[in-house]
């Protein structure tokens, strides 16, 4: 099943590199830890643990899905997207201006994401910027609409996924991740770094 506007880079990132930015992203997460955030309405706990870098960062909660500018629970501003994620935007998004909202989900244990739309952004042109770390994550993609058919597609540490053009608002998820494929991160699991544009360029 040909998508357009979907792009995987296997192994876009060697082990030199992923644990670089693993060492980056462990002074970052220092200053915005990692918190469970909760399904709108319900307040329901998601099964990821989540926190951000950029100007702005993804929350939900039980007032619902947005963007703003600081850690829920510490209050403090979101710390800057690492270097070496921004020169991969620069690269592979084709994409004029930066992004400013880099959302980090860390899956442990039976973590999973349903299936969903990106569509808290303003600006719909920009694609999403996605890299893999850690545990290989089983991904699952389909179309436009929910009864779209779906495909599965394994995503190992290192691998960076680009959803633009029409696959930009393609419905996604995470089925599954499959423990101890990977020996990138103390005690196991699977980081993924999202790189999005949120508002319309000025």
């Amino acid at each position: 099943m040909q998508i357009d506007g979907f792009q995987i880079y296997p192994d876009y990132l060697d082990r030199s590199a992923q644990t670089e930015l693993i060492s980056s992203l462990r002074g970052l997460v220092a200053e915005c830890p990692f918190y469970t955030p909760a399904m709108p309405r319900t307040g329901k706990p998601m099964s990821v643990r989540m926190t951000n870098f950029g100007p702005l960062g993804w929350v939900t909660d039980k007032a619902g899905y947005r963007y703003q500018p600081c850690h829920p629970e510490t209050g403090k501003p979101w710390p800057a997207i690492p270097a070496q994620l921004l020169d991969m935007w620069k690269t592979l998004a084709h994409y004029p201006h930066p992004p400013e909202a880099c959302l980090v989900n860390h899956y442990t244990g039976k973590a999973r994401m349903g299936m969903h739309q990106d569509r808290d952004e303003m600006d719909f042109e920009a694609p999403v910027v996605s890299v893999s770390l850690g545990d290989t994550a089983v991904f699952r993609i389909g179309g436009n609409s929910r009864k779209d058919p779906t495909r599965s597609i394994k995503l190992h540490s290192g691998d960076v996924l680009v959803m633009g053009g029409p696959a930009r608002m393609n419905f996604h998820g995470v089925d599954r991740v499959l423990p101890a494929t990977s020996t990138l991160l103390n005690g196991g699991g699977r980081l993924n770094l999202t790189l999005r544009r949120v508002n319309l360029p000025s």
